[in-house]
C-alpha cells in the first residue's frame, strides 16, 4: 500500500480527487469477462478523458453476476491496465461479512488505493445504527486499506448524517458515496468534511457541489465515459474550471452538456440501464459487450433510438 492505516485520511484528502468513474464490465457473447475490452477501456478513460479514478465491480460493473473469483480478477485488471495512470477503488459489497472482508484484502494485496462498502440489507431491523456502526467497524478493522461508506437506496433504508458522522470517526474510513438527496449530503459535508470525503452520484449536481460545497471528488458513475470523448472533454473541462475559480465560464461547458445528458436519459428504458449504457459505450467505440442475466439486452427498436439520439446530441468524435 501507498500509505499506512494511520495515516488513510491525509492520504485521501491529498489524492482522492477530481473525477472517478464507475466502470462497466464488458461481458463476451459466452458470457465470460473480456479482458482484452476492459482494459482497452480503463486505458482509454485514464489517458484520452483524463479521468482521475476508476470505481471496479460496483452495481454499474454488475458485481452481483459475477463470482468472487471474477471480482477479485476484475480488481487485478484494473490495477495493472491503471499503473501510472490513474487510482482505483475496489467494490467489495456483498450481503456475507465474510465475502466482504475477502475482497477487502485481496483488493489491498493487490494494489489497490481504496475500497468501497455499501450498506447492507438489513433484515427485520427499525433501529439498524448501532448494527452499521458494529458492521463498518468490523470490515474497517480486518484491513489497512482506506474505505469508502456508500449508502443508497437499494439497501431499503438510508444512512443518516448523524450516522455517517459518527462512522467518519472510524480512522480509515476516508470517503462516502452518498446516494442521497442533496440536502442530506450538503448537511453531512457541514458535519464532517474535516474527516470525511463527502461525494455523490449525480454529474447534473457536480458542479454546483464545488462550487457550493467545496467538493473536491466526484465518485462515481458512468456520465464521465459516456459524455466525453477525446476531443470533447467538457466535464474534464468544467471540473478544472470549477477547481480554478471560475464559475461563470464553468456553468457554461456543464450548460452546454444539457443535449447530451438529454440524449442518454431519455433513451434508456426503465429496467435496461446496464445494456443501455454498454450500447452507448459501442456508438462511442469503446468496448461494450454483452450484459449478464437476470439483465436485458436492448431490442432492434431501442438501438435504433438510441443511435438517432446519440448522434443529433451534439458530442464531437
Amino acid at each position: 500500500m501507498k500509505y499506512a492505516k494511520k495515516d488513510a485520511k491525509s492520504y485521501s484528502r491529498q489524492h482522492m480527487r477530481g473525477i472517478w468513474a464507475a466502470a462497466l464490465t464488458p461481458f463476451t457473447a459466452a458470457g465470460a469477462i473480456d479482458e482484452a475490452g476492459f482494459r482497452s477501456n480503463i486505458r482509454h478513460w485514464l489517458d484520452a478523458l483524463g479521468i482521475d479514478g476508476l470505481f471496479i465491480a460496483g452495481k454499474q460493473g454488475e458485481f452481483f453476476s459475477m463470482s468472487v473469483e471474477e471480482r477479485k480478477r476484475t480488481f487485478e485488471i484494473a490495477v495493472e491496465a491503471s499503473a501510472g495512470r490513474g487510482q482505483t477503488i475496489m467494490s467489495c459489497s456483498d450481503q456475507n461479512m465474510d465475502v466482504v472482508i475477502d475482497l477487502a484484502r485481496h483488493a489491498q494485496k493487490c494494489g489497490a488505493d481504496y475500497i468501497v462498502v455499501h450498506a447492507p440489507v438489513l433484515h427485520f431491523l427499525k433501529e439498524q445504527d448501532e448494527t452499521l456502526i458494529r458492521y463498518y467497524e468490523t470490515v474497517c478493522g480486518a484491513v489497512d486499506i482506506g474505505v469508502a461508506l456508500w449508502s443508497h437506496p437499494d439497501s431499503g433504508y438510508l444512512m443518516s448524517p448523524k450516522l455517517c458522522n459518527r462512522l467518519a470517526d472510524i480512522e480509515n474510513v476516508v470517503a462516502i458515496k452518498y446516494s442521497v438527496p442533496r440536502p442530506m449530503y450538503a448537511e453531512l459535508t457541514r458535519l464532517a468534511s474535516d474527516r470525511i470525503l463527502v461525494s455523490t452520484a449525480s454529474e447534473h449536481e457536480w458542479l454546483d457541489n464545488i462550487l457550493e460545497l467545496g467538493w473536491q471528488l466526484y465518485l462515481c458513475s458512468s456520465p464521465p465515459y459516456l459524455i466525453q470523448t477525446a476531443k470533447d472533454r467538457r466535464m474534464r473541462a468544467y471540473t478544472d474550471l470549477a477547481f480554478a475559480g471560475k464559475a461563470e465560464e464553468a456553468r457554461r461547458v456543464r450548460d452546454s452538456l444539457e443535449p447530451v445528458r438529454h440524449a442518454l436519459a431519455h433513451t434508456r428504458p426503465a429496467e435496461k440501464p446496464h445494456s443501455h449504457q454498454k450500447y452507448w459505450q459501442d456508438l462511442l467505440g469503446q468496448r461494450g459487450g454483452r450484459v449478464r442475466s437476470p439483465m436485458l439486452e436492448l431490442t432492434d427498436a431501442e438501438k435504433a433510438a438510441t443511435r438517432a439520439a446519440f448522434e443529433a446530441c451534439g458530442l464531437e468524435l
